[in-house]
């Protein structure tokens, strides 16, 4: 952060927002090797992406508390063993960010007793329909027209630059981020179908605010390939084998997370509000108590 905002915030919340790059300057260094030590997923049977945010080492050498912020999947599937596992976090909110007709697909998150489930919409810009719409044809030859030559991943990066176009979009990631700095709350887990988009745009954004390097930001994102690679093949595996699509790796694009992705929302950050700090600040309404708020629950 420029020198003369470290002035302007004064020296009790410069550390608060130190680290948060503009995205022109994080583009720069991105590009990191994912290792098994930024994945700390919690194992379940009926959910593969949920994991604790938190461990990662700040600018200042201070360490992102775990135990306080989980991110996640979708949790309709999950069995007795998994609701065990899930109560024994001691959740106090879990913040569903689907929209409803990914819960009429995948089913309302089945949770222990205890958190308190808050339905938090963010629009994926209709990429769970495109993608039933394509599967459902059966037809390879429109799964070509709707998905194929590029068509997928221009739809991702057009999902990503809603996430900072739609107010109420904003809304919905400023009022976690503003749960999760709220002092006295339980630990919180936020998600959605997947686990890897709105919920790891989220997590990005929350990390850059704590002062967590741009390249341990972007390896929590990306983390999402290696730990749903599994699972997103037996996907794949099963369309074909299902005659639903010829060739299933049209959806590839729409089952990774991509730097490409997170540019795209970087860039539109960097285009209408000039930096990411502007962007929390203004985008989303987080003002420089809650940043300082963020930082005193979450880094030790």
């Amino acid at each position: 952060m420029p020198l003369t905002r470290r002035a302007l915030l004064g020296s009790a919340t410069a550390t608060a927002v130190a680290a948060v790059l503009s995205p022109t300057a994080a583009a720069a260094h991105r590009r990191p090797r994912v290792t098994a030590t930024a994945i700390r997923q919690i194992p379940l049977q009926g959910a593969v992406n949920v994991r604790d945010v938190g461990g990662y080492l700040t600018y200042t050498g201070d360490r992102v508390r775990q135990g306080l912020v989980y991110r996640g999947d979708a949790l309709g599937k999950l069995t007795d063993a998994d609701l065990t596992t899930l109560a024994g976090l001691g959740l106090g909110k879990v913040v569903d960010f689907r929209i409803p007709l990914e819960i009429q697909y995948d089913g309302a998150d089945r949770l222990p007793a205890g958190p308190v489930a808050v339905s938090r919409q963010i629009t994926d810009n209709g990429l769970f329909g495109q993608l039933m719409a394509a599967i459902g044809s059966r037809d390879p030859v429109r799964q070509e027209q709707m998905l194929g030559n590029g068509r997928a991943a221009a739809f991702m990066r057009e999902v990503y630059r809603s996430f900072v176009t739609s107010a109420e979009n904003r809304a919905a990631f400023g009022a976690t981020l503003r749960d999760l700095a709220r002092p006295g709350s339980g630990p919180l887990l936020y998600h959605c179908t997947s686990g890897k988009d709105r919920t790891g745009w989220t997590s990005y954004l929350l990390l850059k605010a704590l002062g967590v390097p741009e390249q341990s930001a972007v390896s929590d994102y990306l983390a999402s390939n290696t730990i749903r690679a599994a699972y997103d093949a037996r996907v794949r595996e099963g369309l074909k084998q299902s005659g639903m699509m010829q060739n299933p790796d049209l959806i590839i694009p729409l089952q990774e997370v991509r730097n490409e992705y997170l540019d795209t929302a970087l860039g539109e950050v960097q285009s209408s509000y000039g930096s990411l700090f502007r962007f929390l600040t203004a985008g989303l309404g987080l003002d420089i108590p809650t940043l300082s708020a963020l930082q005193n629950r979450l880094v030790a």
